[in-house]
């Protein structure tokens, strides 16, 4: 039976490799051709390795050409930090309010907020427009930075998890004297920071993605983020399909720092508060 199981295992181990390595492919082949000459792109069959290697001069093209990525990295890297911090303070005093916090009204208000993740983004496009423009946010990376710090979203995951925190820590905190700040930082946040972690990556991959608003509320050049130069380009490079390969290797790889970096950050998050808990 023991050696039945662990054939399985085994089985099961091996066509899960075949299939990662199966969805990798392509990744595989942006990373090989963002290495070539332009001439070795889509040689036929696929050489995995460059035979004559063209990485410096691809990559230093697209940081450090007509359109130099490296202002537009750390336009994205700040505005995906700061937007990230930002939206999990918020996220996690509005979700600790509507769980910890008994006020009038406060399951009323708490389903207004829901309703308003009802409404889709396009249709509000207009209505922000002009408000940043009256207020002096177009054309502003603080305008972007505020647009994603308020998530409905991440203040309903939240709360269901600070729902999870027994009462019991809260009154035997307030028996000590202790008020909602103090219990919010020092009890209820790092019971649950295995899903504050996760929000963080979530919310930052999606403000690193983000096109719409960017193209929407940015006009100057040099406030550009990674996605609008990406589209920009290739737009001039459309038929260099190495240097662009190569931009797409450069545009992607924060997100796959974040996520080795953050997948061991909610892991020992989880392992903290399950001993906690």
């Amino acid at each position: 039976m023991q050696a039945s199981f662990d054939l399985r295992k085994v089985i099961v181990t091996i066509v899960m490799f075949a299939v990662s390595l199966l969805f990798l492919t392509p990744f595989f082949w942006m990373v090989s051709a963002s290495f070539k000459l332009e001439g070795e792109v889509f040689s036929f069959p696929i050489q995995w390795i460059p035979e004559h290697w063209n990485a410096w001069p691809n990559y230093k093209e697209v940081w450090f050409g007509k359109y130099p990525f490296y202002i537009y990295y750390w336009n994205s890297i700040k505005i995906s930090v700061l937007t990230t911090l930002l939206s999990c303070a918020i996220s996690s005093l509005a979700a600790y309010g509507f769980s910890k916090i008994h006020f009038p009204a406060g399951k009323w208000l708490f389903l207004v907020v829901l309703a308003t993740y009802m409404v889709p983004g396009q249709a509000i496009l207009i209505p922000q427009f002009i408000l940043y423009r009256s207020i002096g946010f177009f054309d502003s990376h603080i305008g972007l930075i505020f647009l994603g710090s308020f998530s409905v979203l991440g203040t309903f995951m939240l709360r269901q998890f600070f729902l999870g925190v027994h009462h019991e820590y809260i009154e035997s905190a307030k028996i000590e004297g202790a008020g909602h700040w103090k219990i919010f930082w020092l009890i209820a946040l790092p019971l649950v920071r295995p899903a504050v972690a996760t929000y963080a990556i979530l919310r930052f991959i999606w403000t690193w993605n983000d096109y719409q608003n960017p193209l929407i509320f940015l006009r100057t050049d040099k406030l550009y983020t990674i996605q609008l130069a990406m589209q920009k380009f290739s737009t001039i490079n459309g038929e260099f399909y190495s240097l662009i390969m190569a931009a797409a290797v450069s545009a992607i790889f924060p997100l796959l720092i974040v996520f080795i970096i953050g997948q061991k950050s909610v892991i020992e998050g989880i392992s903290l508060g399950g001993v906690k808990g």
